[in-house]
């Protein structure tokens, strides 16, 4: 859910009651400036929602791994194509 400031402080019970179901994005002059969560649910828990298309037997090193070819492609595109 994403509110603005103003409605936010205006509302702050409500939103507080809110916040067991959804994460709140607080919004002034149009641009993000906090994110309000519920402190009993990880943040691994909130991940795994967000990446439940990404395959379950990926691991640490794959991963790391995975971003430091994607690094070294775009260095040595910039670098050759400059």
């Amino acid at each position: 859910m994403i509110v603005t400031a103003t409605e936010f402080k205006t509302n702050f019970g409500t939103y507080l009651d809110l916040i067991t179901q959804e994460d709140i994005f607080i919004t002034r002059n149009g641009k993000t400036v906090a994110k309000v969560v519920n402190p009993h649910i990880s943040a691994v828990d909130s991940l795994r929602g967000m990446l439940k298309d990404v395959p379950s037997d990926i691991d640490l090193n794959s991963l790391r791994e995975e971003r430091l070819t994607k690094y070294e492609d775009h260095v040595c595109f910039r670098l050759f194509h400059y």
